[in-house]
């Protein structure tokens, strides 16, 4: 599957969004550990990436034209595996090898481990300064037509160096970037504007002089029309505040910090697969 070949409809999008949650809770409560609630709100947007909107190729993950997915806030990657998986750079069962010993699916991204990952994490707030780098290598290499997603955290953005690159991106026109923040107003520490206020993220974003658009990111159509549009941005850099529910899917995660940090145990998994199969219906 390659993002130029378009096959799936918004229901079928959806439906996809859905396989993928259930692959992550069955993931967490295998490893025992790992992050629950940003995942689950991240699958509409990883599926429209993934499934509609890049162009890559599974079998040549280096592919010389293809677009960029950076997984700033890295611990949110058991998405992104799941994702991956669905799309053929791997095979499923591999997913149960989260966070173990010798995995190539270790609890933050690697990218020399796993082929198609295109950067290392850990840290939180670098990936919009890895995408400014590799937006000005393909300028000087005169690459035409690539893209860069960034996947930021709005937690994240406590971090001073996004801000340092969000800055420079507009400075150099940096207009193949595509930022996207997921707005789910939760931290591992509380309500991120309890923690450390983040206020109108659109007009902060705008005044670094970057376009940038509020969007329903857990909205598959409102997704796909948003990054279609950002595409065409020429005077600048785009950023989506794309506004997710944090534990999309499962009733009694959505919304709730606390599950930020933590994995379901076997009887809350069971109790999410079952949540999540009510959401299918």
């Amino acid at each position: 599957m390659t993002g130029q070949t378009k096959t799936l409809t918004i229901e079928q999008l959806e439906k996809k969004a859905n396989e993928i949650r259930v692959d992550i809770i069955k993931m967490l409560e295998e490893a025992k550990s790992g992050h629950s609630a940003g995942p689950l709100g991240l699958s509409d947007i990883f599926t429209a990436l993934y499934f509609d909107i890049m162009h890559y190729d599974p079998k040549n993950p280096q592919l010389a034209d293809r677009d960029i997915l950076l997984l700033s806030n890295g611990h949110c990657v058991p998405v992104q595996y799941a994702t991956m998986a669905h799309a053929g750079f791997f095979d499923r069962k591999e997913l149960m090898t989260l966070r173990k010993h010798k995995s190539r699916l270790q609890g933050h991204p690697e990218r020399h481990t796993l082929p198609g990952l295109e950067n290392t994490s850990g840290p939180l707030g670098c990936g919009l300064s890895q995408a400014c780098g590799m937006a000005l290598a393909m300028r000087m290499n005169k690459e035409k037509n690539r893209y860069i997603y960034v996947v930021m955290g709005d937690g994240e953005l406590n971090e001073g160096n996004i801000w340092e690159a969000a800055m420079l991106a507009p400075k150099y026109n940096l207009n193949n970037i595509i930022g996207i923040v997921d707005r789910n107003n939760i931290q591992i520490d509380g309500n991120t504007e309890d923690v450390m206020p983040l206020g109108d993220l659109k007009k902060k974003w705008d005044a670094f002089g970057w376009n940038a658009v509020d969007i329903d990111g857990n909205n598959m159509e409102a997704v796909l029309d948003a990054i279609n549009l950002a595409k065409t941005s020429k005077e600048r850099p785009t950023v989506l505040i794309a506004h997710t529910v944090p534990g999309k899917g499962v009733d009694f995660m959505e919304g709730d910090y606390t599950w930020h940090g933590k994995p379901p145990n076997k009887e809350e998994a069971e109790k999410a697969l079952d949540s999540l199969k009510e959401a299918d219906k």
